[in-house]
């Protein structure tokens, strides 16, 4: 395709790539492996992650912000890439999350752009922010709504919440989880006799993790639990209580994807305590991998499962489950479920949704 015919995309709201954060990073580094020809990515990135700075990577052009792109400062963050935007006029900016949409009105009245707003998951409903936090990510959130010429949702319970609230349709598009699963690292087999049960995430209190690991301090049943213990007074306090439990192992993060892989691969099933966020993409890669899911029971879950996982409320019905696995009691539907995976939540066809509504 001649480069005049080139569709620039701007992405704005992440830490950057190559991807080493979260869910959304992963996205763009995703976005970026299965470009077609016809799309050109500019990546706004903070220098403050990356010791080693690229001009361009995988085709894709990025642009270092010596600013962080979480917390606080991701407002400032994400308000200076728009800015930038102004100057370089890509065809489409592709804003994920709602942190500086706030100054999208300003941004409407001298750019061109396509806007489009991945609104992620209803993020002034989590437990972490205080009351203003809240608020003024709920105003950024239906500025957001207001002026993007398209919304994405990444779970038809997020779609649902905006056709509700702000009487706008948005386009469902989740997150892929097959990368997680691409590679032969051999199994573990004395990993695998360990039988212990699984939780990943980021240590925060709507994610339910002492409510998951309550139901296993009175049992001889192992749980491995990995995430970032150390970055709140939240998570030390739930660090140093838990760790006195012989049966409870946890473990700093670890992105890995060899040693995610294995930890996933051999885990009797894997335990997802999310309450808020939409499509957690830990709960995607871990559909792929043909193991019992058991999920905390909220609409986000029910959608991203497709209702083929086991549910809980609390510790009480999520030690029952495990009771019942272990007696093999439990029917679990772990084909259909990563059939569903890989039907719904491939990379490529998230791609190609994507460049589709540009």
């Amino acid at each position: 395709m001649e480069e005049n015919n080139m569709k620039t995309v701007a992405v704005v709201g992440t830490v950057g790539v190559p991807a080493c954060y979260g869910g959304f990073e992963s996205l763009v580094q995703n976005l970026i492996d299965y470009q077609s020809d016809g799309i050109q990515y500019q990546i706004f990135c903070s220098s403050k992650k990356y010791d080693k700075k690229f001009k361009n990577y995988k085709n894709a052009e990025l642009i270092y912000l010596p600013i962080n792109a979480n917390g606080v400062s991701s407002i400032i963050y994400d308000i200076m890439c728009l800015i930038i935007c102004l100057f370089k006029r890509p065809d489409v900016v592709l804003i994920l999350g709602v942190s500086g949409c706030l100054f999208l009105p300003i941004y409407k009245l001298f750019s061109k752009s396509k806007i489009i707003v991945n609104i992620d998951g209803l993020e002034w409903r989590r437990n972490k922010w205080g009351t203003f936090a809240k608020k003024f990510l709920k105003i950024s959130e239906a500025i957001s709504i207001r002026i993007a010429d398209i919304i994405i949702s990444d779970n038809q319970a997020i779609a649902d919440y905006v056709e509700n609230k702000y009487k706008k349709k948005s386009v469902v598009i989740a997150y892929g989880g097959d990368h997680a699963t691409n590679l032969s690292t051999p199994i573990d087999n004395d990993q695998k006799k360990e039988g212990y049960y699984l939780g990943l995430c980021r240590i925060e209190p709507e994610n339910n993790i002492e409510m998951i690991l309550n139901a296993f301090i009175n049992t001889d049943k192992k749980i491995k639990f990995m995430g970032n213990w150390d970055n709140s007074e939240y998570g030390r306090q739930l660090k140093k209580y838990y760790s006195n439990y012989p049966n409870i192992t946890l473990l700093e993060p670890n992105y890995n994807i060899e040693e995610l892989y294995k930890l996933r691969k051999n885990c009797l099933a894997y335990i997802h305590g999310h309450s808020a966020g939409g499509t957690n993409p830990s709960l995607v890669e871990a559909m792929h991998f043909n193991i019992p899911i058991f999920a905390f029971d909220c609409d986000f879950n029910r959608y991203t499962t497709n209702n083929l996982a086991h549910y809980f409320n609390d510790s009480e019905q999520l030690s029952l489950l495990a009771e019942s696995l272990s007696f093999g009691n439990l029917k679990c539907r772990v084909l259909d479920l990563k059939n569903y995976a890989e039907d719904m939540y491939n990379w490529r066809h998230i791609a190609a949704m994507y460049e589709s509504i540009y």
